[in-house]
C-alpha cells in the first residue's frame, strides 16, 4: 500500500487502526469503525469508538470514519449521534 504513495489511506474494521499504523508508517489513516455498529445499541456504538480512539490516543493524521460506507438500513439519528460522539470524545485534544 505505501507504494502507491497516497496522502491517505482507508481503513476498514478488520485491520486496528494501530495496526495500520505498524504497517504504513506515520500517515494519515482514515476509518476503521464497522459500519454495521451504528445498528446496534448506543452503548456498543460508543464502546467500539471509544476503542478506536483509545488507539489512535490523540495521533495527529486520524480522520474518524467508517471502515466502508454506511448501510442502507442505518437510522440518520445514530449516525449523528455518532458523530457527536466523536466530536466530544476528542473535543479535548484539538
Amino acid at each position: 500500500m505505501r507504494e502507491a504513495h497516497s496522502d491517505v489511506f482507508g481503513v476498514d474494521w478488520r485491520l486496528p487502526i494501530d495496526d495500520a499504523w505498524q504497517v504504513l508508517g506515520e500517515i494519515a489513516i482514515q476509518g476503521n469503525l464497522d459500519p454495521a455498529t451504528i445498528l446496534a445499541s448506543e452503548k456498543l456504538i460508543n464502546e467500539r469508538t471509544r476503542d478506536i480512539l483509545g488507539r489512535v490516543a490523540g495521533k495527529p493524521g486520524h480522520i474518524f470514519n467508517l471502515g466502508h460506507g454506511v448501510l442502507p438500513e442505518t437510522k440518520p439519528e445514530k449516525a449523528k449521534s455518532l458523530v457527536h460522539f466523536v466530536q466530544e470524545s476528542t473535543r479535548k485534544r484539538r
